[in-house]
């Protein structure tokens, strides 16, 4: 569940995202031990490099100095999601609709715990994943973790 501050953020930047062909994936902000951190995780088509996250941070850090709705001093940081990125939010899993992804539960559901398949769709908490010939659904609190497959 993102907070106020996540919200905000994410809406101050979709403009420059759309401007850069670039998609907001998700939006942290955290506290830490140096401070607060406000962290965006954007993707395109065919992925993400330094030279995209550079030109999106210097752009987005003028539009949050504008808008000023952040208190506290942190730390602003651009990133790709990674490979190991669990998907944890509806946007995430909406953008990724016709990935592959891994998928670790639980709780065992028709006798296997982890399995991989094509994430098909994702409504009211519930990942629509086709594996095997069948679409399963797997509410995300059930799931250990959900994320995209990258094969090395």
């Amino acid at each position: 569940m993102a907070n106020k501050t996540e919200i905000q953020a994410l809406n101050a930047g979709e403009k420059t995202a759309r401007e850069q062909g670039i998609y907001i994936v998700d939006v942290t902000y955290k506290k830490s031990d140096e401070g607060y951190s406000l962290c965006y995780y954007i993707d395109k088509e065919g992925g993400i490099g330094i030279d995209e996250c550079e030109a999106f941070s210097k752009s987005v850090e003028q539009v949050l100095d504008k808008l000023d709705f952040i208190e506290s001093n942190y730390t602003l940081e651009v990133s790709s999601p990674g490979a190991d990125r669990q998907l944890t939010k509806e946007r995430e899993f909406l953008y990724y609709i016709g990935r592959e992804v891994d998928v670790k539960l639980y709780k065992a559901e028709k006798g296997r715990k982890e399995f991989s398949g094509m994430l098909k769709d994702f409504k009211n908490g519930t990942a629509f994943i086709e594996t095997d010939g069948e679409t399963v659904e797997i509410a995300a609190k059930q799931a250990v973790y959900i994320r995209l497959k990258f094969e090395f």
